[in-house]
């Protein structure tokens, strides 16, 4: 429940911040590939790319903040997020936040595997 309420934390404070203040996010879209940025650019600009990922965020937060959900959404969003924090790690590459990357990466996956995996206590109640 820890795990969940950490990741439900971090990313429904990310995911507000950049719903209100996606100019204070340039920096994190600055590093990523300029075929990406040009993407982002033609199509929908990158303040509304960003208030986008802010909206995703939130969902994810409460995904992991809703305890009632079942462990199979909880599973699926905890993949998204570690492939999402791969994939920054891969494209934007190491910074003095990459910290913070490499704990979400591994906060996740370990969600991940703890939600695929029948526990002792889950058998005995089934």
């Amino acid at each position: 429940m820890a795990l969940r309420l950490g990741l439900g934390c971090t990313f429904l404070y990310s995911g507000l911040d950049l719903i209100r203040h996606p100019t204070g996010w340039y920096w994190a879209v600055r590093p990523l590939p300029a075929a990406i940025q040009n993407l982002m650019n033609a199509t929908i600009g990158i303040d509304q790319y960003l208030r986008v990922q802010g909206v995703v965020e939130v969902i994810f937060a409460l995904v992991f903040l809703g305890w009632f959900l079942p462990r199979w959404i909880v599973k699926i969003v905890s993949l998204i997020v570690a492939f999402e924090m791969a994939a920054i790690l891969l494209f934007v590459g190491i910074g003095g936040d990459t910290f913070r990357d490499i704990g979400l990466l591994g906060a996740a996956l370990a969600l991940f595997f703890m939600t695929s995996f029948r526990h002792e206590t889950d058998i005995a109640q089934s």
